[in-house]
């Protein structure tokens, strides 16, 4: 089959092409670095002429609200247009577990925007939520830091695996179209403090993490069960200690000197 990865030169585009053409698929990348701007739909019909499936996996540049809701509204409109010019018969796009209750954030409602959108369009389509990936647990730690502390709220957190989600992306891309939502999570929970407290201790990160139910989650308070799926989700294998073993933090984070306590 020839799919067609929106964003697939990024973090989970990029994994999901390359499952994708191992098991011999035509797998096409369509982002702005390879001719495909979805805002002004340059490069898009041409990219999608053939296609039988489109994978959505791109994200709005900015998560400010009015520019996030251009950039979902126009790319959405451009993509259904190429689509249905193109034939294509599944659209699969990646969101994230807890967007309807996280309407206090702007990002969040472009983004149930997006969805709703992707809902009444004529190409028959597939969403898939996925929990924060393992790859944003530094990036969490980052946005919450005020004086050199750590502060998020206690609450349930089953992070993914970027791999994971693009393997749960393959299978559904693959599949028929379910006009539902698939979730998709990590196969552990934790608090959410204790996830960002083992990244950085694995880091020797001085920071000290502080749980306190009053601390926001990237400026949006969460409740007990807003950052996790309900039940049946599909999980991935990978737990978190495995990944900050064998998954080497970007350039930027330098790595820890191994110690037996880093050991199997």
């Amino acid at each position: 089959m020839k799919i067609v990865v929106i964003g697939g030169t990024g973090l989970i585009g990029s994994k999901a092409i390359g499952e994708l053409k191992q098991q011999g698929h035509e797998a096409v990348a369509a982002a702005p670095n390879t001719g495909v701007n979805t805002v002004t739909g340059e490069g898009l019909a041409e990219a999608l002429a053939g296609a039988e499936v489109v994978v959505d996996v791109s994200n709005s540049p900015s998560f400010e609200e009015s520019a996030a809701m251009a950039f979902f509204q126009a790319a959405g409109r451009n993509i259904t247009t190429a689509e249905v010019e193109a034939g294509v018969r599944h659209h699969v796009a990646l969101s994230v577990v807890g967007t309807d209750r996280l309407q206090d954030s702007g990002y969040f409602r472009a983004k149930l925007a997006q969805e709703q959108a992707i809902q009444h369009s004529p190409v028959p389509w597939t969403l898939i939520h996925a929990t924060q990936f393992f790859e944003f647990i530094r990036t969490i730690a980052q946005v919450s830091t005020y004086g050199g502390v750590v502060r998020l709220p206690p609450v349930q957190f089953q992070p993914i695996a970027a791999d994971d989600v693009a393997s749960a992306i393959v299978v559904v891309a693959l599949g028929e179209p379910q006009g539902a939502t698939i979730e998709i999570a990590g196969p552990e929970t934790f608090t959410l403090d204790a996830a960002v407290r083992q990244v950085l201790e694995y880091d020797r990160d001085p920071r000290r993490v502080i749980a306190d139910a009053s601390a926001p989650y990237y400026g949006v308070h969460v409740s007990e069960r807003t950052l996790v799926p309900g039940p049946g989700a599909r999980l991935g294998s990978t737990r978190l200690s495995w990944w900050l073993e064998h998954v080497p933090p970007p350039p930027h984070i330098a790595a820890p000197t191994p110690t037996p306590a880093h050991a199997h």
